[in-house]
């Protein structure tokens, strides 16, 4: 057995507690994989902590709190190497009746579910860094609660792959690597428009199949075919962030999978807020960075599937728009009271 899937099994009792999550067992066995000083990273507005013990007492204590029945269902798992580290990243839904408030997000008191990327940076059969983006705007929006601009795509529950493959990626090294070589040629040429010329300069058709669907995060939503694409997020992307950077040479972390890619980076993307401004709010030239943890799936040498969830809490409290307390007061009827 080769080292990443030998990670894959690992994170697998990671997987398979928070699948039946008793809170007791969850906190022994995050003790029992994670490193004591494993470096987290997580989504606005948890921010970075330490330990296995502050993820589950300021993290995962809370939403159990909010979702007793919580249950984590995993729709891709990958594994590879990148700059000499080995990673194991997955995607899929938190899911389960919301009973409490969470975050100051009332409860629905039905069925949530909040979209997850987790990636894990493992070192002899211990974790010692994780970054996540988990889609708390998405938790917002099931219950009523989203307090800022609306999506221009669709927001829904994102679904597994469509060759149903995602927890059983078959690899091989020339596989994976062509598929790494294809995404970064096709972020290469992204990153030409609209600064080194027009639209045509980024060949979208040459990188992307026809019926290409992109899953983006709540607050931008998912949209199909290219034209699809470029309409509801690329345009009024770059026409925001014309100078965006960094999304191949200062990534930290690109591997493939198979027909899979997956990237990570803390963060991987700097640029200027400027042009007519991005996600409802005026351009004021502001610099700021951006966390995405992204999958992409290939069939016959194009990008069929893109999952794609970006810290935008997090893009938000860099702009000054502070997205908790306008929440606070959209709901403020429904807000218990103290």
């Amino acid at each position: 057995m080769n080292i990443h899937q030998h990670n894959k099994e690992f994170i697998g009792k990671f997987r398979t507690v928070l699948y039946d999550c008793e809170p007791a067992e969850l906190k022994n066995q995050l003790r029992e994989i994670f490193a004591s000083d494993c470096e987290i990273h997580l989504t606005n507005p948890f921010e970075d902590i330490t330990g296995p013990d502050a993820l589950f007492d300021l993290v995962y204590a809370p939403l159990l709190d909010a979702i007793p029945d919580l249950e984590r269902r995993e729709f891709i798992l990958t594994a590879g190497e990148a700059s000499g580290h080995n990673w194991v990243a997955c995607a899929g839904h938190y899911i389960g009746n919301f009973e409490h408030p969470w975050l100051d997000i009332p409860p629905t008191r039905h069925i949530v579910g909040m979209r997850y990327h987790e990636f894990f940076r493992i070192v002899d059969n211990q974790i010692v860094e994780m970054q996540a983006v988990w889609d708390i705007p998405q938790v917002m929006m099931q219950a009523d609660a989203w307090p800022l601009s609306p999506s221009l795509g669709v927001d829904w529950l994102a679904p597994s792959p469509a060759t149903q493959d995602g927890l059983t990626i078959t690899s091989d090294p020339e596989q994976a690597a062509a598929s790494v070589d294809h995404i970064l040629a096709m972020l290469t040429d992204l990153g030409k428009h609209p600064l080194g010329g027009g639209p045509e300069i980024m060949q979208l058709e040459k990188y992307w199949h026809p019926k290409m669907i992109w899953y983006g995060p709540s607050g931008i939503g998912s949209m199909r075919r290219i034209q699809g694409f470029r309409n509801w997020h690329q345009i009024p992307f770059l026409k925001a962030l014309p100078d965006r950077h960094g999304a191949v040479t200062e990534a930290d972390c690109f591997f493939g999978d198979g027909n899979y890619v997956s990237t990570t980076g803390w963060p991987n993307m700097k640029m200027t807020v400027s042009g007519d401004g991005w996600l409802g709010i005026a351009p004021g030239n502001q610099e700021i960075t951006m966390r995405s943890l992204d999958f992409w799936r290939m069939e016959n040498g194009l990008i069929r599937e893109n999952w794609v969830l970006i810290d935008l809490l997090h893009v938000y409290a860099q702009l000054g728009v502070d997205v908790f307390e306008r929440m606070r007061e959209v709901t403020y009827a429904r807000q218990p009271r103290t």
